[in-house]
């Protein structure tokens, strides 16, 4: 099964970054974010990528064509340009990296990937938000219900102090504490070939009327994520990611589901 990276937009909110490279490339413990998104689905089995470029694209372009380089050794023989590799790393990726426009929205971008998606079910994804989603039991869940669209729904991260008020008394104050149920949409779609008669063109956003039709059409289900997820929208965003990516092994990369499993055998 195909996924799509949606790769394309500004990044105003990272404008410090994104002035010189795209959001996608913004490096996080020294790899770009793009890429650790993508291992999450490779730790999964998925392989096979579609980048849906727009803003910078040719550096995005430039990235992968070089990546198999860059993740490799290589010894140059200088006299006739002759390249021996001697590989250090095994990463069994089929990435397809295409300019859907600098200007197009979401929605627009996913259309114009039609002839890329052979007619058959993808997953969908944003390139800066990274969580431990369990992709199996993602799609096992979406193969259950028959619908057309799901996506998983997460728990927003807690950023504010939170005032318990007694009239004008603050009764009590707690420290970015997630007191109330709230669900908010964290991307890692997956789609049936039928989403796409959903999308009207280039300047139509994803989250807004597709979305929403396919809700009021009783095609879009929510898949529950509980576990960490974390996008990269801002700076402090990108620092934290960069101090939580110190750990052994980053809080997006720790599988309850499979280690339980593990464990058990």
């Amino acid at each position: 099964m195909k996924t799509v990276l949606l790769a394309g937009g500004l990044g105003s909110r990272l404008a410090e970054e994104t002035v010189r490279i795209p959001k996608p490339m913004v490096e996080v413990s020294g790899r770009p974010i793009m890429l650790h998104v993508m291992d999450i689905y490779s730790h999964w089995g998925h392989h096979d990528f579609i980048v849906a470029c727009g803003y910078k694209c040719m550096l995005i372009k430039s990235f992968f064509h070089e990546l198999h380089l860059m993740n490799n050794d290589f010894t140059v023989a200088l006299g006739d340009g002759g390249m021996t590799l001697r590989p250090t790393k095994s990463v069994d990726w089929n990435v397809s990296v295409v300019d859907t426009g600098q200007h197009t929205m979401t929605g627009g971008r996913l259309l114009r990937l039609r002839d890329w998606l052979d007619d058959e079910p993808f997953m969908v994804t944003y390139s800066d938000g990274v969580g431990n989603i369990d992709i199996d039991a993602l799609l096992a869940f979406h193969r259950s219900h028959g619908g057309l669209a799901t996506v998983t729904a997460v728990q927003p991260p807690a950023r504010f102090g939170n005032l318990e008020l007694d009239g004008n008394r603050v009764a009590q104050f707690t420290e970015k504490v997630q007191k109330y149920e709230t669900w908010i949409n964290g991307g890692f779609f997956v789609f049936e070939p039928g989403v796409l008669d959903y999308l009207p063109g280039d300047d139509e956003p994803l989250e807004q009327s597709p979305l929403a039709n396919l809700a009021q059409d009783g095609q879009l289900f929510a898949y529950k994520h509980k576990g960490f997820w974390h996008p990269m929208d801002t700076v402090r965003d990108r620092d934290h990611l960069e101090k939580l990516s110190q750990s052994e092994v980053p809080p997006w990369m720790q599988f309850e589901r499979r280690l339980a499993r593990a464990e058990a055998a």
